[in-house]
C-alpha cells in the first residue's frame, strides 16, 4: 500500500495553471482521497470540498474522516465521484 501525504495537486482554471491548487491530506495509490477533519460536526461544505478534490483529480472515491466523534466508525463518510 502506498500513501502520499500532503501531496500538492496542480489546478488549471481558465487557462491559468496553479502549481498548488490544493493539498490532499492523503491519497492512496491514486485511487482514494482521504480528507481528515477534527470538527464538532461535518458540514456540507466539507463534503463539497472533498467532491471538488475528486473531480479535479479524476479519482472516483473519497473518505471524509472526522476524528472528533466518539467512535471513529461514526465519523467516516464515503464520497463518490460519478460511480
Amino acid at each position: 500500500m502506498k500513501f502520499t501525504r500532503q501531496q500538492p495537486i496542480p489546478v488549471v482554471y481558465e487557462g491559468i495553471k496553479m502549481e498548488v491548487g490544493f493539498r490532499a491530506d492523503i491519497i492512496d495509490e491514486n485511487k482514494v482521497i482521504i480528507e481528515i477533519k477534527s470538527v464538532e460536526t461535518i458540514a456540507p461544505v466539507h463534503q463539497k470540498q472533498l467532491l471538488t478534490y475528486l473531480r479535479i483529480t479524476g479519482i472516483k472515491l473519497g473518505l471524509l474522516i472526522n476524528f472528533n466523534d466518539v467512535l471513529i466508525k461514526q465519523g467516516i463518510q464515503r464520497i463518490v465521484n460519478n460511480l
